[in-house]
C-alpha cells in the first residue's frame, strides 16, 4: 500500500472493535490495523490460542456477549468502526448495541473490499485450494522487489501469521470467501478462480446460484485486470470490457500450464509454461500432487504482477504450506507413523487429498479421521463425501460439528458413513478418539475436515511417538 498509515475507511477512524475478534479471518486486519497504530478490540465467545496470541499483540478482548463488556475508548460512533463476521448470531448483544447507538457497522467483508479499492489486489477465490493458492502467492511476492500486503485464511507457516505486512507496496493478496456472498464486497485487480465445486447451498440454494456467485465475482475485476480460471470448470465468467481472461492448470492444458513434471525422493519439480514465458525447474516446497495446480495458478499472478522467474522459483521452493493445509506432523520416514492434517471438507478435496497421500506414501494403509463439517453440508453431499472417503483403507468418524448450525432431524456421520466402501470403517465420538488411538497402531493416520480435530494433534502425535499426551 502506497499510504500504509491511513484507515481505508471512508472516515478517519482511530478505533476498531471487531465482533468474532478469534476467527482466522478477522485476526488479519486485527493485526493490519494495530500495525496502522490504531486502536484494537472486540469480542469471541471463548478464548483461544489465536486470541491469547491476539492478546499479546494488543488487541482487548472479552468473552461476554454484553455491552458493558465495551471498553469506554469504543464507545463514541464517531471515532469507532465496528467490524463483524457472518458467523456471530445476528441477535448478538453486543453487536445489537452498537446497530443501536449509530455506529457504522460492517462485515468484515467490506472492510476488506474497501483495502482492495485501495491497492492492486490479487483476490483468491474457490471452493477449495485458495487458501493454499493465496499463501503461496503471498510468499513469492513478500521475497520479491514487488511486495505485498497479504490478507490470509489460514497461517503461513513461512512467517507464523495470517497476515503479511509489507510498509512501500501496492499489490494486496487476499483470500475470496464465497459464503454469505462475501467476496462480492471485493474489487480485485487480478482473480484466481479455483475450483467451482458447489458447497454452501444453505446460502447459495442450489449449483446454478452458486456458479452464478461466481460469476458475479468475475465481473467485479477492474477494467486492465486479469482472470486466471482453472481449466474445466462449468463458470461462465461474467468479466468487463478490458479484462483479461485466461485459463490454467497442472496438467498440459490451459494459457498456463505445468511440463514434464517429476517426482523423486520426497521432491516434485515442474516447467511452468505461459504465454510468451517458460520458467523451468520450478521445485515445490510442500511436494504433494494437488499443490502442482495451486503453484501454476500463483506462479502466474505474480508473474503477471511483475515478479521475475527467479522470485517465482524461490517463492515455491521456500513455501512450506499453509497450516492445516496437508500439515505434515510426522513425516513416517523409516517406517514410522506418518501423521498428517489438511482442512479438506468439501468432497473433491477429501479425495484429492487422499490420492495425495497414497502417490506420497506408495503401498501403505491409510487411516482416516473425518469429522463432517455443519449439518446442511453433510445432508446435500453424504453419498459424495463416502465416494471420496472409501478411496481410504480405514475410516473412523466422529460426530458432525455443527459450527454455527442447529441439527437436522435425521442428519448425523451414519448419514455418509454407511455408503463408505473401504474395508474398515467404524463411528466414534470426538471425546473418545484419543482412547482409541492410544489401544491402535496405524501406518498413515490422517485427520481431515473443517472441524476442530487439529487441536488434538499434540496429543496424537505424543501418543504415536510413544509420549504422554499434553
Amino acid at each position: 500500500m502506497k499510504d500504509n498509515h491511513s484507515c481505508p475507511s471512508d472516515t478517519p477512524l482511530k478505533n476498531l472493535y471487531f465482533v468474532g475478534a478469534g476467527g482466522i479471518g478477522m485476526a488479519n486486519l486485527e493485526r493490519y490495523f494495530l500495525s496502522l497504530r490504531h486502536n484494537v478490540a472486540g469480542y469471541d465467545r471463548t478464548p483461544s490460542l489465536l486470541t491469547q496470541e491476539l492478546e499479546k499483540e494488543g488487541v482487548k478482548i472479552t468473552y461476554t456477549d454484553s455491552e458493558e463488556e465495551i471498553p469506554e475508548g469504543f464507545r463514541n460512533p464517531e471515532d469507532t468502526l465496528v467490524v463483524y463476521t457472518p458467523a456471530v448470531p445476528s441477535d448478538s448483544p453486543i453487536l445489537t448495541w452498537f446497530r443501536t447507538h449509530g455506529f457504522e457497522v460492517v462485515k468484515r467483508a467490506a472492510l476488506l473490499g474497501k483495502i482492495t479499492r485501495s491497492t492492486k489486489s490479487i483476490c483468491v477465490s474457490g471452493s477449495h485450494g485458495k487458501t493454499t493458492t493465496c499463501s503461496m502467492t503471498a510468499n513469492i511476492l513478500r521475497g520479491s522487489s514487488i511486495g505485498c500486503n497479504a490478507f490470509l485464511g489460514g497461517i503461513l507457516r513461512n512467517t507464523g501469521s495470517n497476515l503479511v505486512l509489507s510498509q512501500d507496496s501496492d499489490w494486496s493478496v487476499i483470500e475470496a470467501d464465497e459464503y454469505d456472498r462475501s467476496f462480492h464486497h471485493l474489487s480485485p485487480f487480478i482473480a484466481i478462480v479455483t475450483s467451482v465445486d458447489p458447497d454452501h447451498l444453505d446460502i447459495y440454494g442450489d449449483e446454478a446460484g452458486y456458479l452464478e456467485g461466481f460469476a458475479h465475482f468475475t465481473s467485479l475485476i477492474r477494467p486492465g485486470g486479469t482472470l486466471l480460471l482453472h481449466t474445466g470448470l462449468k463458470l461462465h465468467p461474467r468479466t468487463a470490457e478490458g479484462v483479461k481472461v485466461m485459463t490454467y492448470s497442472g496438467g498440459e492444458d490451459g494459457d498456463w500450464h505445468a511440463e514434464n513434471i517429476v517426482f523423486g525422493e520426497g521432491s516434485l519439480k515442474f516447467d511452468l509454461v505461459g504465454p510468451d514465458i517458460e520458467v523451468n525447474g520450478i521445485e515445490v516446497g510442500v511436494p504433494v500432487e494437488i499443490n502442482i495446480d495451486n503453484a501454476v495458478a500463483a506462479s502466474a499472478a505474480s508473474l503477471i504482477a511483475g515478479a521475475t522467474p527467479d522470485e517465482v522459483r524461490e517463492g515455491i521452493r521456500t513455501f512450506r504450506g499453509a497450516k492445516r493445509r496437508f500439515e505434515v506432523i510426522l513425516d513416517g520416514k523409516d517406517g514410522g507413523t506418518a501423521l498428517i492434517d489438511d482442512y479438506a471438507h468439501s468432497p473433491n478435496e477429501v479425495r484429492a487429498s487422499i490420492k495425495s497421500v497414497k502417490k506420497l506414501y506408495p503401498g501403505r494403509k491409510l487411516t482416516v479421521i473425518f469429522q463432517p463439517h455443519l449439518y446442511t453440508r453433510t445432508r446435500d453431499f453424504a453419498k459424495e463425501f463416502a465416494s471420496a472417503l472409501s478411496e481410504s483403507d480405514e475410516v473412523i468418524m466422529p460426530e458432525i460439528y455443527p459450527a454455527r448450525e442447529e441439527p437436522i432431524d435425521g442428519v448425523d456421520s451414519m448419514l455418509i458413513l454407511k455408503d463408505v466402501k473401504s474395508g474398515l470403517k467404524c463411528y466414534c465420538e470426538r471425546k473418545d478418539l484419543l482412547n482409541m488411538i492410544k489401544n491402535r497402531n496405524f501406518d498413515i493416520l490422517m485427520t481431515l475436515g473443517a472441524a476442530d480435530l487439529d487441536r488434538l494433534l499434540p496429543d496424537i502425535k505424543n501418543i504415536i511417538l510413544g509420549a504422554a499426551p499434553e
